[in-house]
């Protein structure tokens, strides 16, 4: 089992990216304060690919089934996207710079923070293996 000082560690990791994303919310260029917020729903997307492909495949063999790899692929998708979005926000003059650049940094800090989630929970099934 994961050690409780672990998943609070990534809750306090992702609380701080998702920080980051409301104050880039918070420095807003016209009306629309919004606009950064949209990288959340490639948070939520980006992990459903992967974790539906380790349902379906069988990893005991050590090599990599064309169902994971294709998640894996998927999953890197949602990840350019997310870093993609403002970049291109801020290049058209929707959002400032700076609030493309907290959305970034909290793109980097959310996204450790679902790598640590998966590494630590992946560990678990490894404990008992020989």
């Amino acid at each position: 089992m994961a050690g409780i000082k672990g998943l609070i560690s990534l809750a306090f990791a992702g609380s701080i990216g998702m920080t980051f994303v409301i104050l880039a919310c918070a420095l807003p260029k016209f009306e629309q304060k919004w606009w950064p917020f949209f990288v959340v729903l490639f948070y939520v997307l980006c992990p459903i690919p992967t974790m539906i492909a380790r349902r379906h495949t069988d990893t005991s063999g050590g090599t990599n089934s064309p169902c994971m790899e294709m998640a894996i692929f998927i999953t890197m998708g949602f990840i350019v996207s997310s870093f993609a979005l403002p970049i291109v926000l801020s290049r058209a003059d929707v959002i400032l710079t700076g609030a493309c650049y907290l959305t970034l940094a909290g793109n980097v800090i959310v996204y450790l923070t679902i790598l640590g989630f998966f590494t630590i929970f992946d560990m678990d099934d490894n404990d008992y293996a020989m």
